[in-house]
């Protein structure tokens, strides 16, 4: 029996509150066989002391019915939890400020790899597996792309948003709440700003939207290392950052250079998804149109994960210009399969960074 071998096996056994495996969380860091006795050792951060008991129970009863096996030796290796990056947020009116429980900024470096497509089937994903565990309406969006909000029609939302208070009310479209500059300008009306109209912009919609009570909101930043991104970090107390890239060098080439832009302001990585992965032709098999992975070097070379790879498929694209992304109006489809499981890991990644006293998925 090789380590390979058991490993499948493993993969039966999900991660408490999730339909991900714990394989694929990647809390499996060895396996071995050893004259009939299975030896496997797991490593995962939690603070709930019964996640690793349930997992420990649940990896015996998975390796018990592997032909063969005398005995069965676990070794489970919790982590300690970290607080949450950056601390409390401070009183002062300088302070970064936290509108939701989790904040994640999405960013590619480079315009053309997918990036608000990615953005809005996440959030989407999110809303589906939060609405899941009993936590529906709790997901954000943010289109803080100025110049060319594409947002509002990926995800099908339209109309001007409401103000209460001198407060604006965010839209809302598949159990996300977006807000976006495509709803307070006409579509033929460009927007002609300089640098500190634009940071006092994305200053207003984290601070002056009604996002109400938020599990998680994602930013969608434009591309580059600009007035938005300094922004954001000056006004909002990120979680964490997800560098979205195509294969190719041309691609991740930039979106290092955008990811080291986070660790130098102490924003974590919290991985790398590849766009347009592969696409497959007629007979079924897959074309490395963009090249092969460029996803899994940049998030090697940065420290980090990859959350996974999505394929390029026509599906994700009439989806989003009909407004009904595709984990909405195509569950079932593959890519939308790839979406949800980036989407409970990025979960799986908060929740044991953050250390609260829940499950992952948890109740607050």
């Amino acid at each position: 029996m090789t380590p390979e071998a058991i490993k499948e096996h493993l993969k039966q056994v999900k991660y408490p509150g999730f339909s991900r495996d714990i394989v694929s969380f990647g809390l499996v860091r060895s396996a071995a066989w050893i004259d009939g006795t299975v030896k496997v050792a797991l490593e995962l951060t939690t603070s709930d002391p019964k996640i690793p008991l349930q997992l420990k129970g649940e990896v015996e009863k998975c390796l018990r019915v592997i032909p063969g096996a005398k005995d069965i030796i676990i070794d489970v290796a919790v982590k300690p939890v970290r607080p949450a990056v950056g601390g409390t947020a401070g009183t002062g009116s300088n302070a970064p400020r936290k509108t939701s429980r989790y904040s994640v900024a999405i960013a590619s470096g480079k315009g053309g790899v997918g990036k608000s497509t990615f953005s809005v089937n996440l959030a989407c994903a999110l809303a589906q597996v939060l609405s899941a565990q009993g936590k529906p309406g709790r997901v954000g969006l943010l289109d803080s792309d100025i110049y060319g909000p594409s947002v509002p029609l990926m995800i099908g939302a339209h109309g001007r948003p409401e103000l209460e208070e001198e407060t604006l009310i965010p839209l809302e479209a598949h159990g996300v709440k977006v807000m976006s500059m495509g709803f307070l300008v006409d579509d033929n009306t460009p927007v002609v700003w300089r640098g500190p109209m634009i940071m006092k912009t994305i200053q207003q919609f984290v601070q002056n939207v009604k996002w109400g009570d938020l599990e998680i909101l994602l930013v969608d930043l434009p591309p580059g290392t600009g007035d938005a991104q300094l922004s954001l970090v000056q006004t909002i107390q990120l979680d964490g950052a997800v560098v979205v890239t195509t294969p190719q060098p041309a691609a991740t080439n930039v979106a290092r250079k955008g990811a080291l832009m986070f660790k130098k302001v102490n924003v974590p990585l919290l991985g790398v998804a590849e766009n347009m992965s592969w696409f497959l032709d007629s007979n079924g098999k897959k074309q490395m149109l963009f090249g092969e992975g460029g996803g899994a070097r940049t998030a090697e070379s940065l420290g980090t994960v990859l959350l996974g790879q999505v394929p390029l498929h026509p599906d994700i694209r009439a989806a989003s210009d009909e407004g009904r992304p595709l984990v909405v109006s195509a569950p079932d489809h593959p890519a939308s399969i790839i979406f949800r499981a980036i989407a409970e890991s990025l979960l799986h990644q908060l929740t044991s960074r953050r250390g609260t006293d829940a499950t992952v998925g948890g109740e607050n």
